[in-house]
Order: C-alpha cells, then sequence, then structure tokens
C-alpha cells in the first residue's frame, strides 16, 4: 500500500507502506551511513522512539539472524529505506528483514528518495517525522520524544560471567554486545538499572561501567550527583550516553548536533596516541569543549570531521570515556582496546576505594 513520509519542516516523500500499524507512526527521524549493520541498528537501545534512514540503497541481503541482537527485541519506531529485499544468503540467517521486523509490528517504507531524505536532515537537522497512510494531514508531525531511556533500562540487578574482576555496569540501554566484550576479558558483569544505582555500593564492584542509551542527556539531571559519587569511586568508562552523563555529572554541558553521528566510518584522533581510527557511532548529543575549562576532565579523542569531543579523560582520577562505540557492533573493531584500558586502570586499583 501506498505511504507516506511527513516531516516537521512540511515535506512529504512517497513510497510502499509494509505492514505495522494502520495509525500514523511519530518519531525522530536520523539516518544511519553503514552498508552493513542493520540488525544492530535495529536492536540498540538508542534508537528506542527514533525512525532510521539507511542510506545504503539495498537493506536485508544477509538476513536477520538470532545472535547480533544487541536488545530482546527491535528498539526503532520504524525504518525508511530504498528498497528492501526479501532473499537473503547468509549461513546464519533465520529471518528476512521484513519477516523480522513484522514479527514485532514494526513499519517499513520503502521505494523512499532516500538520498532526498538525508539532504534533507543534513541541512535542516534532525526532526519529527511522521509515517502515515494518508497524504493529507492537519497537523504537523508531533514533537521529538526525548526520555526514552526510561523505557530501555532494565528493571533487576542481574550477573553475568565468572572472572576475578567484578564490573557494575550501570544500565541506561546497554547494548548486549558491552556486556560480551566484558565478559569475554575475564570479567563477572552486575547490570545495574538506572533507578538502582544507588545498590552499586552494595556490590563492591572492581570498576563501573555507564552504558549508552537514548535521548537527551540533561533529562537525567536529578541523577548527575549521584552519577559523580559512583565515578569518583571505582575506576569508570563511560560510553555514548554514559560518556555525557560524567561530564555532565562534574560540571560541564552538552548541546545537540545538527543531524548527530550515525553510522560504522566515524573517523577519531586520540590525543595520547596521536593515532586516527575508525569508529562505530549513535548520537545526537556532544560535550561543549569550552565547559569542561571548570572541571578536571580533558579531551582525549575528537572527531576528524567537525572536531567534536569523542572521549574524555579525568586528570586525577582512573576514568576514561568514549562518545563512540567500541565494543564495535556493528564494526569496525579499531577501538576495542578501549576496553582493555579500561581494565588496566581497574586493575592499577583493585582494592582502592578512592572516595574523593
Amino acid at each position: 500500500m501506498k505511504g507516506y513520509l511527513h516531516l516537521e519542516d512540511g515535506s512529504v516523500y512517497t513510497g510502499e507502506l509494509e505492514h505495522g500499524s494502520t495509525q500514523d507512526i511519530n518519531g525522530e527521524i536520523v539516518f544511519f551511513t553503514g552498508m552493513t549493520g542493520y540488525q544492530e541498528v535495529l536492536t540498540d537501545p538508542s534508537y528506542k522512539n527514533q525512525i532510521v534512514v539507511f542510506t545504503y540503497p539495498l537493506i536485508g541481503n544477509y538476513g536477520i539472524n538470532i545472535t547480533d541482537d544487541e536488545s530482546k527485541q527491535p528498539q526503532v519506531k520504524a525504518v525508511v529505506i530504498y528498497e528492501c529485499t526479501s532473499a537473503y544468503s547468509h549461513y546464519e540467517a533465520q529471518y528476512s528483514f521484513k519477516e523480522y521486523l513484522q514479527k514485532w509490528n514494526i513499519p517499513i517504507i520503502h521505494h523512499i528518495d532516500t538520498r532526498a531524505v538525508v539532504k534533507k536532515i543534513r541541512s535542516h537537522g534532525s526532526m519529527a517525522a511522521t509515517i502515515s497512510p494518508t497524504l493529507n494531514q492537519e497537523a504537523k508531525p508531533c514533537a521529538i520524544y526525548e526520555d526514552g531511556v526510561f523505557e530501555v533500562t532494565s528493571s533487576k540487578l542481574e550477573s553475568y560471567g565468572e572472572g576475578e574482576k567484578h564490573i557494575a555496569l550501570i544500565d541506561f540501554g546497554y547494548k548486549k554486545s558491552i556486556l560480551t566484550a566484558l565478559v569475554n576479558r575475564g570479567c563477572k558483569v552486575t547490570t545495574v538499572p538506572l533507578k538502582m544505582m544507588d545498590k552499586v555500593a552494595e556490590l563492591k564492584p572492581d570498576g563501573v561501567l555507564l552504558s549508552n542509551g537514548p535521548g537527551d542527556p540533561e533529562q537525567l539531571s536529578s541523577y548527575f550527583s549521584q552519577i559523580k559519587e559512583i565515578v569518583s569511586t571505582y575506576p569508570t568508562i563511560g560510553i555514548c550516553l554514559g560518556h555525557q552523563l560524567i561530564a555532565l555529572s562534574f560540571g560541564a554541558k552538552t548541546k545537540k548536533l545538527l543531524f548527530g553521528h550515525r553510522g560504522a566510518n566515524q573517523p577519531v584522533y586520540d590525543l595520547k596516541t596521536d593515532k586516527v581510527f575508525m569508529t562505530s557511532q549513535n548520537h545526537s548529543y556532544v560535550v561543549i569543549g569550552d565547559s569542561l575549562k571548570a572541571t578536571d576532565l580533558k579531551t582525549r579523542f575528537y572527531h576528524i570531521n567537525d572536531d567534536s569531543i569523542e572521549g574524555l579523560a579525568h586528570s586525577t582520577l582512573p576514568i576514561i570515556t568514549a562518545q563512540f562505540h567500541p565494543e564495535a557492533h556493528p564494526g569496525p573493531s579499531d577501538s576495542e582496546w578501549i576496553f582493555d584500558e579500561f581494565l588496566d586502570l581497574v586493575a592499577a586499583t583493585k582494592g582502592d576505594i578512592l572516595y574523593v
């Protein structure tokens, strides 16, 4: 059936609408530039309440498997693509792209001019959008929904792995591959729901990881003092939203980028090693560089394309952060060593509670 993509600025694009609700679907429209990795994108909790445009013109050619999900179900509101294939060729695949999203009642609108949509987003920024079976709409797409973190955080403490190092993973909507990266490095990991951060001290962890997650980090301002106390007590790494929350908890500020960084081809420079590496990213917000002057945080990484901050280090505490995704799902795997550096910090301070 015919479907229509309505943007907040009044633009309308026509395509073919596959399954999903017959009601209008509203969300923030963003785009992902990777040639592969669509399964990880669909299931990444950081995409909660977003409508994702895939820039690669053919999606679905290697199907969907049962191992690469980043959470238990798709998190996107809908997907916008140029061509969606039902035929797939991969020995691990169990479903087609269409079959998988149909199972979860998530709409696909395809044969859309995705190049034109992405050019619009790049010029005017991420914006509210509606996918509808109706061409004529009286109202513009609804306002962007920013607090999806409360929908994706877990509800109870859970432990994984049997390693000697115990890491508390504070869950703002963590990707499964972050957990896997730690377990594969010999760690015991306990996931801690956002609203149960007060339980961290009872766990007596050797280190803490603040996870990725969706939305505006300022929406979590009531947790900043608690976050600062935790990360000032244990060796800590923050990833994506976790990176932003650490910066905010020490007094820095964040802002929203025009259209964000999403894709598996984002170049980052490391000031410590004087090297450039490629990263996988998914974020709308960044830390404002000038706001770091009143803190003890220093820039460690920055983005080659726009000089935005991509990671921090504390001048005295064992804290490092990454705006990018070192777990490398989807790839590349250039930055996986960040986990090793974090665990070196944990080993160097094991048994020492910092309390500053």
